[in-house]
């Protein structure tokens, strides 16, 4: 399942942004022209350059940072614990770090940061530029998140990384409660409240994921209302969803989180217009989407992906 990685590695992107009420908050011109079926869904949305988000700065690498960032590399440390998921399951592995400095009184906002199918969580906090699937840019995320004042939690999925989330998977995505994932979640919760991750704010969640992290994401919204505050999707389209095969029910839940999208127009796995109903039902029913795409990316993270997931959690902090 979405195994292969994408030579796609090209340049130029794009963003949509929409307000609440529906409308688009610029009018730089239309969202990627490239992909016919995208252009009844996105015909009045606005564009902006997704290479300098606003309010999103750029990093620097100055000040203090637990982790190493040059050009080509990015490694941050983190400690690893285990997660019961009930006495008939494995435990899980759960890698987490905390920023530097003292925690606010009510503890750190917490990401939680879903793996992508057979890429093991430890992953995701150390990345090259020759990494397949824009892998420098997801242990970028992390460094961004964690100077920012994040702590982040990287669940590992079955077999220790090497499968994918339950979230699309026949049963379980009709009966949640009887996944072994649902069972992660809760003991993760437990964990944030008990602080066995550190000093935590377990009403401050936040949560971003690639490929079947993206749909795990997406869970996040389906399963667990009023949890989270904001949600960012890299690469896939809503939780019970699975690559080209996509149905978004027409009634989202009036809870859900405001949303970013991230996806490469270039995406043969998941392709882009699964994900523009998903967005469309949101805007739909008022909910803060903003959609962020690079026309010549294929199944990776964005090098937009850095900056733009901070931005879009720091609006909901």
């Amino acid at each position: 399942m979405l195994a292969a990685a994408s030579g796609a590695l090209g340049c130029g992107s794009e963003t949509t942004p929409h307000r609440p009420d529906g409308g688009s908050s610029a009018d730089a011109g239309p969202l990627d022209a490239g992909d016919p079926s995208l252009d009844a869904d996105l015909s009045d949305a606005g564009a902006l350059d997704a290479e300098t988000p606003a309010d999103a700065g750029s990093f620097d690498g100055g000040g203090a940072s637990r982790c190493t960032v040059t050009p080509t590399s990015v490694a941050c440390p983190h400690e690893t614990t285990t997660v019961s998921t009930g006495a008939a399951l494995p435990l899980r592995h759960v890698h987490f770090q905390v920023p530097l400095g003292t925690p606010p009184v009510t503890g750190f906002p917490v990401v939680i940061a879903f793996q992508g199918t057979a890429l093991p969580a430890a992953l995701t906090w150390a990345g090259a530029s020759t990494d397949p699937y824009g892998m420098y840019y997801q242990a970028l995320v992390v460094a961004r998140l964690l100077d920012a004042g994040y702590a982040v939690l990287t669940p590992e999925t079955a077999n220790d990384g090497a499968s994918y989330y339950d979230t699309n998977v026949p049963l379980y995505s009709t009966a949640w409660e009887t996944a072994p994932d649902h069972q992660l979640m809760l003991g993760i919760f437990a964990g944030i409240e008990a602080g066995d991750f550190g000093s935590l704010n377990p009403s401050a969640l936040f949560a971003v994921g690639f490929s079947s992290g993206g749909y795990m994401t997406s869970r996040m919204a389906v399963s667990y209302p009023g949890r989270f505050r904001s949600l960012a999707i890299q690469s896939a389209s809503y939780a019970t969803c699975g690559g080209a095969l996509c149905t978004v029910p027409a009634t989202l839940p009036a809870d859900h989180p405001p949303t970013l999208f991230l996806h490469g127009g270039a995406d043969t796995f998941v392709p882009m217009a699964t994900m523009v109903p998903y967005e469309a039902q949101l805007r739909a029913q008022g909910i803060a989407t903003r959609i962020v795409t690079e026309s010549t990316r294929g199944h990776e993270w964005l090098p937009a992906s850095p900056d733009e997931v901070l931005a879009w959690f720091d609006a909901s902090r």
